[in-house]
């Protein structure tokens, strides 16, 4: 009875995430500064990312869940506030109505959502030849990296490393492989995979960093999926000090504690 018992619940835990891989190899590993329980984001890199996501992934993918404002605020890229209303600025939005009750356009505010690149699902599919470009806002979260139950709850789901070894994982079929359909391109990490309608978007210094740092594809990899970690979960950092603090009140309260009952009962026997 207890050994059916344990192999029913076995099953229960590694069956779902074994059904949600599906196809897909393991993602890559991959250390990034915000991980573990003292992890921070580097502000450096979430500025790296944003660029990458701002001159590479978003002329197909949209994030609709983010404003420009969150580009300044603390735990994230850090933007100064000119620094956001120009990036901003860059994009037009449309308003209105005007006194005229005519909608028009406008350069986009701190105040705004990302500008989408398309204005709909069905437009994005017929620029896309049929394929449709999801929205990154929370891909990170949407996306399993790691297998197996055991290793997600030590590690994470891998959703940050998941989108680093898509993005560095394209390569040639092997020769055992099914041929793919036209226009698809061969990558084992995709979670439908193996063919993906993507076109591989990186190559080495496809972009110039504004900090120098060189722009290998797996620098702007590793970068880009920091950053759309960060637009995952922006309080996480928040959320960890608050953890943190708690911890030490929590440790703290029990010395006090133990200290008093070992005061209040000295001279009792037991």
């Amino acid at each position: 009875m207890i050994k059916t018992a344990v192999t029913i619940m076995a099953l229960a835990l590694s069956s779902g995430p074994l059904l949600a891989a599906g196809k897909s190899k393991e993602a890559k590993e991959v250390e990034f500064s915000f991980e573990g329980p003292f992890g921070k984001f580097d502000k450096a890199q979430l500025q790296r990312g944003f660029q990458v996501y701002n001159e590479v992934c978003s002329s197909c993918h949209a994030m609709e869940l983010m404003y420009y404002r969150n580009l300044g605020e603390p735990g994230g890229p850090g933007f100064s506030e000119e620094a956001v209303k120009a990036i901003a600025a860059e994009y037009e939005v449309e308003d209105g109505p005007d006194n005229d009750g005519e909608m028009f356009f406008r350069p986009a505010r701190a105040s705004d959502h990302f500008v989408k690149p398309f204005p709909n699902k069905q437009a994005a599919m017929s620029a896309m030849g049929g394929a449709y470009p999801v929205d990154l806002s929370l891909i990170t979260k949407a996306r399993t990296g790691y297998h197996g139950t055991f290793k997600q709850l030590s590690e994470g789901v891998g959703g940050p490393e998941y989108v680093y070894s898509v993005l560095t994982g394209y390569q040639d079929a092997p020769a055992d492989a099914a041929e793919g359909p036209d226009g698809k391109y061969y990558n084992p990490y995709f979670v439908a995979g193996p063919w993906i309608s993507m076109a591989p978007p990186l190559m080495d210094d496809l972009i110039e960093y504004a900090d120098g740092t060189p722009a290998t594809t797996s620098q702007m990899a590793q970068d880009v999926a920091a950053f759309l970690a960060w637009s995952a979960e922006p309080k996480a950092g928040e959320r960890k000090a608050t953890g943190l603090r708690v911890m030490i009140f929590l440790i703290i309260f029990a010395i006090l504690l133990y200290a008093s009952y070992k005061r209040l009962w000295r001279n009792i026997d037991h």
